[in-house]
Formats: C-alpha cells, sequence, structure tokens
C-alpha cells in the first residue's frame, strides 16, 4: 500500500493532484485545505497518502498533515461515510473547526457543509465524539475546558435522546432507554451509551 509520496507537483486542482515520482505521476484526490497548503506547480511536494481500494479502482487521497490523515480515517470510520464524502467534510471545515464542532454536539454547523445531512451529521456526533481528543491541538483542549469539558449527565442524555429520535426511534422509548442504561452503566462514554441504548430499543 502507498502511504506517502514525494515528488515534483506536476499539476494542481481544488480536490486532486498529480505528483511525478520518479518519472510516475500519481493522481492524488485532496481536500481543499491540503490544496491550500500546496505550492505552485513544478515545486517540491509531499503528501501523506491513503490508498483506498475498490473491486474497480484503486484510489489515492493525499494529505498535508498526520493529523488530517488520520481524521480522515476517523471520518471513513462512520457509517455511510465513504470516501468521497469525508474529503467533502475536509473541505467544508477545517481540523480546527471540524474536531470541535462534532466534540461540542453542533448540529447545525455540521449539515451546513455540502453532502452532510441530518441523519450524517448524528453519526458524526454519535460515533467519533469521544475519539476525537486524540487529534485535539492543546490550545483547542483549553477552550474544551473553560467551555465546560464534559457536559452533565442530563446534557449527554438530552443529546443521547435527540440522536436516538433523528435516526428513527420515538422520543418516549428513546427517553426510557437512555434513563436505564445511563442507570446500569455510569462509567460509559458518550458513544457506549448511544450504542446501549440503540440495543435496548431494537430488543
Amino acid at each position: 500500500m502507498i502511504a506517502h509520496l514525494s515528488g515534483t507537483l506536476l499539476s494542481k486542482q481544488p480536490n486532486s493532484v498529480i505528483v511525478d515520482v520518479g518519472g510516475v505521476g500519481y493522481e492524488v484526490t485532496i481536500p481543499l485545505s491540503t490544496f491550500y497548503d500546496l505550492g505552485e506547480e513544478n515545486s517540491p511536494v509531499a503528501l501523506r497518502i491513503h490508498t483506498h481500494v475498490r473491486e474497480d479502482a484503486l484510489q489515492l487521497f493525499g494529505f498535508r498533515t498526520e493529523r488530517e490523515k488520520k481524521l480522515f480515517l476517523y471520518l471513513l470510520s462512520v457509517s455511510g461515510i465513504g470516501p468521497k464524502l469525508a474529503i467533502t467534510i475536509l473541505s467544508g471545515m477545517s481540523a480546527d473547526e471540524l474536531i470541535p464542532a462534532i466534540r461540542n454536539n453542533e448540529l447545525a454547523r455540521l449539515v451546513n457543509i455540502p453532502g452532510v445531512g441530518k441523519k450524517t451529521a448524528e453519526r458524526l456526533i454519535v460515533e467519533l465524539k469521544d475519539k476525537l481528543s486524540a487529534l485535539s491541538s492543546p490550545e483547542m483542549e483549553e477552550q474544551f475546558r473553560l467551555a465546560g469539558g464534559p457536559a452533565s449527565q442530563s446534557s449527554i442524555a438530552d443529546d443521547i435522546v435527540s440522536a436516538l429520535v433523528n435516526l428513527g426511534f420515538a422520543r418516549p422509548a428513546a427517553e426510557k432507554a437512555v434513563k436505564a442504561t445511563m442507570q446500569e452503566n455510569p462509567d460509559a462514554n458518550f458513544s457506549q451509551l448511544t450504542k446501549l441504548s440503540m440495543r435496548k430499543l431494537a430488543r
């Protein structure tokens, strides 16, 4: 698998580049954030690469920083999000905007990204809220702490109920399932509580 490319930037467009490595031109799909960081054509370039293999194609996705690549992989882990939509999300928001938007349940900001509907935004929050602290900068963590840090139990319950309702569950049943789940699992995080509540509702 290709994990890194270093060579000459033959051409660039907002969502793709061609990198010449030893006489071979690699076409790489990139987010806008990476595009704005690139130099002029024919200048040296180095990109972190994610190789996506399908039955009918082999696609390369490139990023200027390891952090951006890791965020892309987190996005791919969310059900219903493929590489194309993950690139679109990273083009719609920088990592420094996207990470706090997900961690702080900013649904309205997320649905403003082209291609991201309410259910996709809900899944981003449910599945990534507790995972993205690893990608936060020290400044971002300080802002998160000053804003109150982790939400109160009642706020967490409200957020989980809202997510479940938007996923199609009835509010009364969702509220009952969340309350029981939180009592049974006092140390569980947001993502775990949401998944356990969904299991209760699916019974």
